[in-house]
């Protein structure tokens, strides 16, 4: 593990990775040259013991380990290395608008605010994109349970007093949103957009992308279990 020489930051960035060598430097870039990402703590966990992501971060500051596989397994890994009061918990492939940091602090001056997220953007021209993100708005509004492509923040001191993710193969960003709401908590949406890559839906289709995930999503509210659904995901 390599620790970082700035432990005074407000916000943690917990960014988990496995086979991201090639975009995991462009992404730490990006978050610096975020309004105040000169300031904030950010937290690679790879997944490989062999570390191959972390190994090619030349970025100094930045705070890197080693974490079991497993995208919760990771994130509460590098929860439990950060020192700011704000954990944002962030997809390898996905860039955070330009005014992102000064958002979510804005967000969390609400006291009723325990945790949120940014509306979901899609890095693709193709206008289908733009009426999926106009679904996942309306469903994120609806049901208050959004998705970790959406860029989750949370108070680090409610993370830890709820228990922290589920280490779950799959459907563990649900389960913490559902188990949020299921409090009474209130979960902000912060409405600018969170710009995630395409790749999965250009690999898979997009159809057949948005109709499993929301399958899946449907079948764990029924009960099914994470470790069950995960192979359909896979």
């Amino acid at each position: 593990m390599r620790r970082s020489k700035n432990t005074n930051s407000a916000i943690s960035v917990i960014i988990p990775v496995l086979n991201e060598a090639g975009g995991i430097s462009g992404l730490i870039s990006q978050l610096r040259d975020l309004e105040g990402g000169k300031d904030v703590e950010i937290i690679v966990v790879d997944g490989d013991p062999a570390g191959c992501t972390i190994k090619t971060i030349r970025d100094a500051g930045v705070v890197t380990a080693i974490g079991g596989r497993g995208r919760a397994v990771q994130m509460n890994r590098g929860a439990a290395l950060a020192e700011g009061d704000i954990l944002l918990f962030l997809h390898a492939d996905t860039l955070l608008p330009r005014n992102a940091f000064t958002r979510i602090q804005e967000a969390f001056q609400e006291a009723a605010y325990m945790a949120g997220c940014f509306d979901l953007g899609i890095r693709s021209a193709r206008k289908i994109f733009r009426i999926t993100e106009r679904c996942v708005a309306l469903r994120t509004r609806i049901t208050r349970t959004p998705f970790g492509d959406q860029a989750i923040f949370i108070r680090r001191e409610y993370f830890e007093r709820i228990g922290r993710y589920r280490e779950f193969p799959i459907m563990e960003d649900v389960e913490l949103m559902r188990r949020i709401r299921r409090r009474g908590d209130v979960i902000c949406i912060i409405p600018d957009k969170a710009l995630t890559s395409a790749r999965r839906w250009e690999r898979e289709g997009i159809l057949f992308t948005t109709f499993r995930n929301w399958m899946l999503q449907t079948l764990y509210c029924w009960g099914v279990s994470p470790k069950h659904l995960a192979r359909f995901y896979r």
